[in-house]
């Protein structure tokens, strides 16, 4: 079975533990600060069980069939460092065998067998695939407790919390009818060449050229530029030349479809037909249906001059999940990804996230409270802005908690201004700004964009940088009182040195 760490309990006398591994706090960097901040988690006997009884539940295998793998506590240590510092794989893959402090976090001690140990790319990248969202949210609660435990001055001191929302991107291009077309096609015609290789049929000879041309329209379309003169000859000259620029574009993709229609009917009445062919047919057909809609709204929009609706648009045939979202923000116009909600605790601890899929900001106000309540009863209030408020969503929030700080959208009546202009809401609400800095932390600290593909990545990868962000969190804590500590010794030192 796979094991957490094999310096875990028991170690020899040669061998550097974890609690022994010198971080130097006079260091700024990201690293020293996430670092230190699981090294806590692992010298605390408490969390370190805790969080050792989590990594139980993932995925078991059997080290003595196929390559042994990794221990679990040196995936979550990746994980968490890929996430938090924005590392590619490739950057991941050369600290991991290179670093010295991350390899000692790692269990591998520079004076053991673990010195030698190296880990090839494929290794990390299938090792940190392990880990799920469950498993995630539990080693956060953990790291947060472990947070409030250094911070609270009484061990009854109540929570109060701040919630806003951002959006966090997925990694595609801008989406325009044209290249979503192109991206189809690009996907028939290659998944519909490689299983022509395997059934040795010769359809598909001319694809690379065929796609090249289809690249060559596109760009063709993407470069002409609509006419700003005001003679009206001339700009109904322009928008003739850019309607046949895409009829173009439209005939010879549909020409393509047609011949990979009549090369699916010859497959389909052959008798070669297995499950993997299967499969690869349906996805095949899956990418003509695409490429089928894009060119009927080509053909509508460009060609007949209708306005497409946004219910029918796709953003992107990879990550279909992905959202058109204008909060209104300065010099951000449009984002593309999803609504992510937060809230966050006086001490910066970010207390639990929502990802929103087609939800906006008043539809999860109470169910996020309420959800944050189960892990945290403690929470005394909550702060929110005006795009959480409804009549609803206040009267239910009254019941949840004490303090209730969400200012009303438009006018407001005798009773909400005198709410609005007391001096405990005054207060609270110019600290509700405070939540902007934890959206800046995880913005700067992977969740900019999102480079994993899929919905279940995309929600491990958001997972991941909560948790990424908490444990640095709790590093900058015993950083900060670390290097109190150091002062006072060398204010010490130096009151020595002027006696004597």
């Amino acid at each position: 079975m796979r094991i957490i760490i094999k310096s875990e309990p028991q170690m020899t006398l040669d061998c550097l533990g974890i609690e022994d591994i010198k971080i130097n706090p006079r260091c700024r960097d990201e690293i020293t600060q996430l670092l230190l901040g699981l090294q806590h988690l692992f010298v605390n006997l408490e969390t370190r069980k805790s969080i050792f009884k989590i990594l139980e539940k993932v995925p078991q295998k059997n080290i003595n069939n196929g390559r042994p793998g990794m221990e679990i506590w040196q995936i979550l240590v990746l994980a968490l460092l890929r996430v938090n510092c924005n590392f590619d794989w490739d950057k991941l893959h050369n600290l991991a065998n290179n670093h010295n402090e991350i390899r000692q976090m790692m269990g591998l001690n520079p004076w053991s067998d673990g010195a030698e140990k190296k880990f090839s790319l494929q290794t990390i990248r299938d090792n940190v695939a392990l880990l799920n969202v469950e498993i995630i949210n539990e080693i956060n609660l953990v790291a947060i407790n472990a947070g409030h435990k250094l911070e609270k001055k009484k061990g009854e001191e109540k929570l109060q919390g701040k919630c806003d929302s951002f959006v966090v991107e997925t990694n595609i291009h801008y989406p325009t009818d044209t290249n979503l077309l192109f991206d189809a096609m690009r996907k028939v015609l290659n998944l519909m060449n490689s299983l022509c290789v395997l059934l040795g049929i010769n359809g598909t000879r001319k694809y690379a050229k065929n796609i090249k041309n289809l690249k060559k329209l596109l760009q063709k379309n993407q470069n002409i530029k609509r006419s700003t003169s005001k003679d009206p000859v001339k700009r109904a000259k322009r928008k003739v030349e850019i309607q046949k620029g895409y009829e173009k574009y439209l005939k010879l993709s549909r020409k393509l479809l047609d011949q990979t229609k009549e090369i699916i009917s010859e497959i389909n009445e052959s008798n070669r037909i297995d499950e993997l062919v299967l499969i690869k047919l349906e996805e095949i057909k899956k990418y003509i249906l695409h490429a089928e809609r894009q060119m009927d709204q080509i053909y509508r929009r460009c060609i007949k001059g209708e306005k497409i609706e946004s219910k029918e648009k796709v953003y992107s045939l990879f990550e279909d999940y992905t959202e058109w979202i204008s909060k209104g923000k300065a010099g951000v116009p449009v984002e593309f990804g999803l609504r992510v909600c937060i809230i966050e605790d006086q001490f910066g601890f970010i207390l639990h996230h929502r990802i929103m899929g087609k939800e906006t900001d008043s539809k999860i106000t109470v169910q996020i409270i309420k959800d944050v309540l189960k892990k945290f009863p403690e929470l005394n209030g909550c702060s929110f802005d005006r795009g959480f408020w409804s009549k609803e969503n206040f009267e239910e929030l009254l019941k949840l908690l004490e303090k209730v700080i969400l200012p009303k959208k438009g006018k407001r009546n005798k009773e909400e201004k005198k709410r609005e202009h007391s001096e405990e809401f005054i207060v609270l609400r110019h600290q509700h700004s405070a939540v902007e800095s934890a959206i800046n932390a995880l913005e700067n600290h992977g969740l900019d964009v999102v480079r994993d593909r899929g919905i279940v990545n995309f929600k491990k990868y958001t997972a991941l940088s909560v948790l990424g962000r908490n444990c640095q969190k709790l590093g900058t804590i015993i950083q900060a009182k670390q290097l109190k500590k150091l002062k006072r010794v060398e204010q010490k030192q130096e009151v020595f040195k002027k006696a004597a």
